[in-house]
């Protein structure tokens, strides 16, 4: 969750070394299989899919053009009604919709998406599938002790909507609904591969009473036309085509984006603008062909990118029949999953909620890992829910990875820290790919991790993740007689991301939480485009929240004192501190060694609440974010100065 006026973030400096299990302890965790699941999975046939039927699981609805509108509208809604405040619910579904057009122009969808529900088309390029009505997230209103409306989208978090052509239609809505299609999102809400025609794409729900906040957000290989941001303090646009671009609130970034506003007189307005993104590959994504065959496009990494990947001609890359692919289910077992892939399988995973108690392992190069509807994998028992072999072109895309109540080391480690990565097995130009893959500490019960996402081998790409150490959850989630207190004790999360790997590219890194360094980045030649942190709301003390030297705080972006090439273009470390004692001190927002090498340009703190204080942007420079600064940015244009 995001502070109730703008999202606050911080990241921290200072190399780790990730602690490893003991070996009994690591043998007991690999062998940590039940008799009736390791039965299950050996005596198992081998899983035939049907090519032009899949089994994809009783959570995924397929549509296609005979389908009644009607018929589609009701299923929509009644999982719109199941999902629009299940935040914290193990409920996962996708709707999916097969090459045609779905809607009228008297009859329109209008299809809204709450929490963990996946809207794709299922055509080779997004003009495939017409929606002629609106794809929609509104605020989500949950009122005050005083009675006030409370409306917002802070909160909306994990959703997605991809691969289509929306038309856009407001026959039937009232008044101000007409004026735009809503997509008041924040953070995990992907928008990719779309075509917005026919009408304006809004990020903010103005029509919905306010105070209307938002804290997005990631569009990516879409054509929007007008957008308009209102009250989205950050959000990254990424190789797409827009016709005008409106609003800004603290931090707004495009990348190899067509029609971009310039960065002239930043931070008024506050637009980072990144003319080609250096590194790209658009998410895998299912397709129907013309013979009814279920496929998965998988994009080519790209260098020097602008515009969407469509437009002039099937997106490059390869395709892979589904029948490659081993389809999983909540109760699949890991062992079986593990078979598959060492027989050369693709994995889907069918939405819904995977308790894992041993390592997903992908061991072999080009391997692709899909989920389905934010198909989430929890750890059971101290597990790490996903290892990725130091191998060329791996591509793990939206799937959720949750900690369990047991401490795990990390909950995604990309290659070893063996010393032995060679640059034969680094993928220069097919880079391990992490796409629309989040991560959660805490939520949906107590979790526990060290660290969540350790990457260590090179050229590895992470396009879009939201690295989130819970502020809230389910009822009972700050329980306790210390309440918050209690919480920064048990929802433990050391570190966010650990980046080792050289020449590794990050766009959309968000990140939020942690009770240390949020972000460390210790390889050579790091590029990141849009970083957006918070630094955690609940230190009990000032002597919870300083590291061992004494100092302040822990940055929320941290270089490491080696590194000699580093570029970050567009970061915001945000402060928070309404569970914390007053005056917490971070010391910096960012810290970096200071060489000409390691680039910032465009980065900012902010304060929220007038409790704590940020004392510097980057190191010792920048101004101070305090009570009498709250919720007004300070900003550094570029460190070093130029």
């Amino acid at each position: 969750m995001d502070a109730p006026a703008t999202p606050t973030e911080t990241l921290v400096p200072r190399r780790r070394r990730l602690r490893r299990l003991p070996g009994l302890l690591a043998l007991t965790l690999a062998l940590s299989v039940t008799p009736t699941a390791m039965g299950a999975a050996t005596a198992a046939p081998p899983q035939q899919v049907d090519a032009t039927q899949p089994d994809l699981g009783v959570n995924v609805t397929v549509f296609d053009p005979s389908t009644p509108v009607a018929q589609i509208q009701a299923k929509a809604d009644a999982i719109y009604a199941e999902q629009v405040a299940n935040e914290m619910g193990t409920q996962r579904y996708a709707l999916l919709f097969k090459p045609g057009t779905y809607g009228t122009a008297t009859q329109p969808l209008q299809l809204k998406v709450g929490y963990y529900t996946e809207i794709a088309g299922l055509g080779a390029s997004p003009r495939d599938v017409t929606i002629n009505g609106k794809v929609e997230v509104y605020n989500r209103c949950r009122p005050n002790a005083d009675g006030t409306p409370n409306c917002i989208a802070l909160d909306n978090f994990w959703r997605s909507v991809s691969n289509f052509h929306l038309n856009v239609n407001a026959a039937g809505q009232d008044g101000c609904r007409q004026s735009a299609n809503f997509f008041a999102v924040s953070q995990a809400s992907p928008m990719r591969r779309v075509e917005v025609t026919g009408g304006t794409l809004s990020l903010m729900d103005y029509c919905t009473a306010g105070p209307q906040y938002a804290s997005g957000g990631f569009i990516a290989d879409t054509l929007a036309g007008d957008v308009v941001n209102g009250s989205q303090q950050q959000w990254l646009t990424r190789n797409s085509t827009i016709t005008s671009w409106s609003n800004g609130v603290w931090n707004q970034v495009f990348s190899g984006v067509e029609g971009a506003p310039g960065e002239a007189g930043f931070p008024t307005p506050p637009y980072t603008t990144v003319e080609n993104t250096p590194v790209s590959r658009e998410k895998p994504y299912l397709f129907v062909d013309a013979k009814g065959a279920w496929q998965v496009r998988v994009p080519a990494a790209q260098t020097n990118t602008r515009g969407v990947s469509w437009d002039e001609g099937t997106t490059a890359g390869r395709t892979v029949p589904l029948t490659d692919f081993f389809i999983a289910k909540p109760s699949t077992s890991v062992q079986e999953m593990n078979n598959q892939l060492a027989r050369g399988k693709h994995l889907l995973l069918t939405p819904g909620v995977y308790d894992v108690a041993r390592t997903i392992a992908v061991k072999r190069a080009d391997t692709v890992v899909l989920g389905l509807g934010l198909a989430t994998l929890t750890a059971v028992d101290g597990a790490v829910p996903m290892t990725v072999a130091d191998v060329p072109g791996v591509v793990v895309a939206g799937v959720t990875i949750d900690a369990g109540t047991t401490e795990s080391p990390v909950l995604l480690e990309v290659g070893k820290t063996n010393g032995n990565n060679s640059p034969g097995k680094s993928g220069a130009t097919n880079p391990t790919t992490l796409s629309d893959v989040f991560f959660r500490v805490g939520g949906p019960h107590v979790g526990k991790a060290d660290t969540a996402l350790v990457v260590n081998s090179d050229h590895v790409l992470i396009d879009h993740t939201w690295v989130w150490r819970a502020d809230h959850g389910v009822e009972g989630f700050t329980a306790g007689v210390n309440g918050d207190t209690d919480r920064w004790r048990t929802n433990t999360g050391r570190t966010g991301v650990v980046v080792n790997g050289a020449d590794v590219t990050a766009t959309g890194l968000f990140v939020e939480h942690f009770q240390q360094h949020n972000t460390v980045w210790n390889g050579e030649r790091g590029r990141v485009v849009l970083y957006q942190n918070e630094i955690p709301y609940d230190p009990p003390s000032q002597a919870d929240w300083q590291e061992p030297d004494g100092t302040l705080g822990w940055a929320g972006y941290k270089v490491g004192e080696g590194v000699t090439t580093h570029r970050l273009d567009g970061g915001g470390v945000y402060g928070y501190q309404r569970n914390a004692g007053p005056g917490i001190t971070t010391q910096m927002g960012f810290e970096v060694p200071t060489t000409p090498g390691v680039q910032l340009h465009h980065v900012m703190t902010v304060h929220l609440d007038g409790l704590g204080v940020i004392e510097h942007v980057v190191n010792d420079v920048g101004g101070r974010s305090d009570g009498s600064t709250a919720g007004t940015p300070r900003y550094v244009v570029d460190h070093p100065a130029r």
